[in-house]
């Protein structure tokens, strides 16, 4: 479940004269503690706020859900009230949601709250809707690369930046047998050649000793 913590910015703010004034905003982050709520708050608003700014108060939120949707700024702030059994007495009592949605004006707020609770299984109530003076909520965003390590980098520098050179294949030992016995044919094929030439000139010898006879 998140934890919200209100923290109160005090700033100079420029008005639409161009002068600067004194405000206080009222901003909600989402942080486990008073101590990341500050840090976070000065994280979000560090680069957005010109100048100095200070973090007047801090103050842990009773809201229990928000239903944000991109088309509207103005947050609504919503109690709803619902009946349940209590897990100590079994008795019933009635439970009160502090809930923020979004919204262009307070019918739509009404609209899109009961539609963000359609699916919810006890009847419940809406006692109150009011706008709120919250100029931006900041929710956390948890980083899909923390704690990951690419492949690529854990490998060391001097692999990742070595250059691949390809290697000949060495035959199989089917191949390899059969180029041996090319070689020992074409070794033998010369002492062949020698011998059939010798026969041929022992024929040739006899034949010339019978016509002379």
């Amino acid at each position: 479940m998140k934890i919200w913590f209100q923290c109160k910015i005090k700033y100079q703010k420029e008005d639409e004269n161009g002068r600067l004034k004194n405000v206080t905003e009222p901003y909600l982050v989402d942080a486990v503690s008073y101590t990341e709520a500050e840090a976070r708050i000065y994280q979000e608003l560090g680069s957005v706020i010109r100048g100095d700014f200070e973090v007047t108060s801090i103050t842990k939120s009773k809201i229990s859900d928000i239903f944000h949707y991109d088309d509207a700024e103005t947050w609504y702030k919503c109690k709803v009230t619902y009946i349940a059994a209590d897990d100590e007495s079994g008795k019933e009592k009635k439970v009160t949601n502090q809930m923020l949605v979004s919204a262009l004006d307070l019918k739509q707020a009404c609209e899109r709250l009961l539609e963000s609770l359609e699916g919810i299984l006890v009847q419940f109530e809406v006692v109150e809707i009011q706008q709120s003076p919250l100029v931006e909520i900041f929710p956390y965003v948890e980083d899909e690369t923390k704690g990951k390590v690419r492949i690529d980098d854990m490998a060391p520098q001097a692999v990742r930046e070595e250059e691949v050179t390809l290697k000949p294949i060495p035959p199989t030992p089917a191949l390899a047998s059969q180029e041996e016995d090319e070689e020992e044919d074409s070794a033998f094929e010369p002492q062949a050649l020698l011998q059939e030439a010798e026969l041929e000139e022992e024929l040739e010898a006899e034949l010339d000793s019978e016509t002379e006879l």
